[in-house]
């Protein structure tokens, strides 16, 4: 479980690599694809990004949901991991992605990326793999 300080800790980083990266969709997706390039012919159907846009609103969302309240974020993220076995992504392929936007999140964070923003992004990632994995 994310406790509240590893929670604010998560969402501050965000919220700074929101105010300084802006749209990190081709940030994110640029990193994936550079480090997994097999994966970018996945989205050749997604000539203007939109889908992969609204695949990254669909993650942050989710990790906003699992390190609140948990309404709904650890069934999708299930469910999703499952979803994305049809399209021939194994499961640790659909965890690096979460690795990939927290990559993405701390070099658009900077210097205000701390020792305390990666130990609360760690643990995130790991709470998220035991669901990806389920």
């Amino acid at each position: 479980m994310i406790n509240a300080a590893e929670a604010a800790l998560i969402t501050q980083s965000l919220e700074i690599a929101s105010e300084r990266g802006g749209d990190l969709t081709g940030a994110v997706y640029a990193r994936l694809f550079a480090e997994r390039p097999d994966l970018e012919p996945l989205f050749v159907m997604d000539a203007d990004g939109a889908v992969r846009g609204e695949m990254l609103s669909r993650v942050f969302d989710a990790i906003l949901d699992f390190i609140g309240d948990r309404a709904y974020a650890h069934n999708l993220i299930h469910a999703e991991a499952s979803n994305h076995d049809g399209y021939n992504v194994p499961r640790d392929v659909f965890a690096l992605f979460f690795t990939t936007v927290a990559d993405t999140v701390q070099e658009a964070c900077g210097g205000a990326w701390s020792t305390d923003m990666s130990q609360a992004w760690k643990r995130l990632l790991n709470a998220l793999d035991h669901y990806i994995a389920a």
